[in-house]
């Protein structure tokens, strides 16, 4: 087979109708087969003859989309200085834009021989154990494909999984459940819209594996964060096949989504990859060149850092490592037409030599980037290694992952008495983190559940973690003391219990979508869904994950989409600004003040007590702009919210904050947000019943 000496950049396999373009880095390398295989399983080896800046490269003429092909590299294996080339195990391409098959668990994937890692290199070829890189086509048509680009404070999130959200949807076709095509079924998007969320966040598509340890328990990688192509799409998701299908399918999911009014954001993991550390397969960059690629123990470097708790690190320090992240973002947003990205555990990637640095060279690469920078950028501000905690300590680009919010929100529901000045900070955007670095309420991605914890219903329904079924003797998940156990651990057939639950969770989501800052609904909470009280589902790609389409709560998922409606069409929910507490465009009212239950307003005593589990919050709209950047209706509104344990009187403030109010819903009456024709004047003192939240609504009289 003929090839040429081809051009280095860019990396991966390019084709261009007329053959395709081979290219990879690798500093170590002495010498870099490229493998071609056949449909048999038949391999071609063909040595890649140019390399230039350490990138080695080739050409081959009349080459295929389709082509299924990985490499060998040849060089140096000196553990104690971090090299680990060997040649007898198949490597993906780490630009692959399509991979198909998945690995199959045999010593031959791993670089040395079980029970002694120092011995010699294990030389068994790994090649039939291993996935192959697939040339793909890069034509698509993106006629008329236009970007959503909902502002940053008009956002709301639904975190949610490509098979878990399909794949018992009773009207999606079983060869379409679990896939991207079954994403944008008419059917998934009519939930979509109706429900009104702008923006879809999708947890790993990236290519991943089911770790070994997993497979063997007969478990799987469910969540997908243990990436290995960062530029692959998953390809156990496509419906149309694995030979480079599977691009165009997401493709046609984005451009599906994009017509639909919504935005999609990846859950990316740059952080580490599928390869674990020295005892962990060879399948890609530890093979290519492992000291580049990955952060190694300085004075040991058989060893990795580990500051994600998986094993490895991914060198950022490097340039090489640098570009390839780079690189990644750009082709998703450009090539895929993906609208922005979350970081998952992105502390890890700021990390300099130790400390976490916020001004690291990813950072900087990020901010100076054209594309990248321009579309939606939201961290996980934390990893697991020392001083990992970061929130708020992120650039002006980004967004974060408030956990601040979700603990705090999850303390003043469970009565922690000494959460409500903290409350007062979540509830307004947090601007105690972020103002002072120039940013605004959007800045703070509010969160009560997420993938990583129970879901709503089983945050009102567990005391405990029930994670039997992950197969580590309940050892694994998080132990959440901040859930709320309304009565009973799990299922029951008490109707008072089940009242409990369904206010608690109305209460949940009125917090949210009543904060400043962008909501994240974490999918099918909207419809009651429950792990059964598996807090760490991440291993269960069954029915504990899956959206149960067939149990629908439909009060909560009525209450869920008006909620989202009320939000979406009130500026004084979603401002572009802080609340300033003082007078707005020259006029003698303030635009937010805080009452105690009695009517006055709070005192920094009251605020320091840490004793009062329930707030008046008076929000004015006065002076906002709508979606349109419009001037709106003086919308003001007062919100009661009361974690207190027993009904109580609550008095409406003074005629300076309003003469009448009117009821716009009440966590404890029916969900569905009736009319409530009554009138209720200034100083009236209303009823609350013990955990619930009112929204009251301004009526202006002439």
């Amino acid at each position: 087979m003929r090839i040429w000496a081809g051009q280095p950049y860019p990396l991966g396999a390019t084709y261009d109708g007329l053959g395709a373009n081979f290219s990879i880095f690798s500093e170590v390398a002495e010498r870099v087969e490229l493998c071609l295989f056949d449909d048999g399983g038949l391999e071609t080896r063909i040595d890649l003859p140019e390399v230039t800046g350490f990138v080695w490269h080739g050409y081959v003429p009349q080459m295929t989309p389709g082509q299924r092909y990985g490499y060998r590299v040849h060089g140096p294996r000196v553990l104690s200085e971090g090299r680990r080339s060997n040649p007898a195990k198949l490597l993906l391409d780490p630009y692959a834009k399509a991979i198909e098959g998945s690995v199959t668990w045999d010593q031959a994937v791993y670089a040395y021989p079980f029970g002694d890692p120092e011995g010699d290199a294990e030389a068994t070829d790994s090649a039939p154990f291993m996935p192959r890189s697939v040339v793909t086509n890069p034509y698509f048509d993106w006629t008329d494909d236009r970007p959503p680009r909902h502002a940053p404070n008009e956002t709301i999130i639904y975190e949610t999984h490509v098979r878990g959200f399909t794949k018992r949807h009773p009207e999606i076709p079983p060869e379409l459940q679990g896939t991207y095509g079954g994403m944008v079924h008419p059917a998934a998007i009519r939930h979509l819209q109706n429900l009104g969320v702008t923006t879809v966040e999708l947890l790993p598509v990236h290519q991943f594996i089911h770790p070994a340890h997993l497979v063997e328990k007969g478990l799987r990688n469910y969540w997908g964060y243990d990436s290995i192509g960062y530029l692959a799409p998953h390809n156990e998701y496509a419906s149309a096949g694995t030979r480079g299908e599977q691009v165009a399918e997401f493709k046609g999911m984005v451009k599906a989504l994009h017509a639909a009014g919504l935005e999609v954001i990846l859950d990316v993991v740059y952080n580490h990859t599928a390869e674990g550390n020295h005892l962990g397969p060879m399948l890609s960059f530890k093979g290519i060149d492992n000291e580049a690629y990955y952060r190694l123990v300085p004075d040991d470097k058989r060893h990795y850092m580990d500051y994600t708790g998986t094993g490895n690190t991914l060198n950022v320090r490097h340039p090489h490592t640098l570009q390839l992240i780079m690189d990644s973002l750009r082709y998703w947003v450009l090539e895929m037409h993906v609208d922005g990205f979350r970081f998952d555990l992105a502390a890890a990637l700021a990390r300099g030599f130790h400390e976490v640095d916020r001004l690291s060279a990813f950072f900087d690469l990020i901010q100076q980037d054209p594309t990248v920078s321009a579309v939606k950028l939201i961290a996980e501000p934390w990893d697991v290694g020392e001083g990992g905690y970061q929130v708020g300590n992120f650039p002006p680009l980004w967004s974060e992952w408030n956990g601040r919010y979700r603990d705090t929100v999850r303390d003043f529901w469970r009565r922690k008495p000494e959460s409500l000045a903290d409350f007062g900070y979540r509830f307004t955007g947090s601007s105690d983190f972020y103002e002072t670095t120039g940013r605004r309420p959007h800045a703070s991605i509010n969160f009560v559940t997420a993938h990583d914890g129970f879901t709503l219903r089983d945050l009102v329904s567990y005391s405990e973690k029930h994670n039997q079924a992950n197969g580590e003797d309940g050892r694994d998940g998080t132990d959440d003391n901040r859930s709320w156990n309304c009565g009973a651990e799990g299922p029951t057939d008490d109707p008072q219990v089940e009242r409990l639950r369904a206010r608690q969770q109305r209460n949940f989501l009125a917090t949210l979508m009543l904060s400043q800052g962008v909501p994240m609904l974490l999918g099918g909470d909207e419809l009651g869904r429950t792990q059964n009280g598996n807090n760490n589902a991440y291993c269960q790609d069954d029915e504990i994950s899956w959206y149960d389409w067939g149990s629908v709560d439909g009060p909560l998922l009525e209450f869920s989409s008006r909620l989202i409606a009320l939000r979406r069409a009130h500026p004084v929910f979603r401002r572009r600004r802080w609340f300033q507490d003082r007078p707005i465009h020259g006029q003698g009212t303030r635009d937010i003040a805080w009452f105690t239950p009695e009517g006055v307003e709070m005192t920094e005593e009251a605020w320091a007590s840490g004793m009062v589990n329930a707030l008046g919050i008076w929000m004015s709209g006065a002076g906002l702009l709508g979606s349109d950047y419009e001037p709106v209706p003086d919308d003001t509104f007062y919100v009661i919210i009361s974690s207190r344990d027993g009904a109580s009187s609550f008095r409406l403030p003074s005629t300076a904050f309003g003469d009448r109010w009117k009821v716009v819903f009440d966590t404890d009456a029916d969900p569905s947000f009736p009319a409530i024709p009554a009138m209720h004047p200034a100083g009236a003192a209303l009823p609350v019943e013990s955990n619930s939240v009112i929204l009251l609504r301004r009526i202006d009289v002439a």
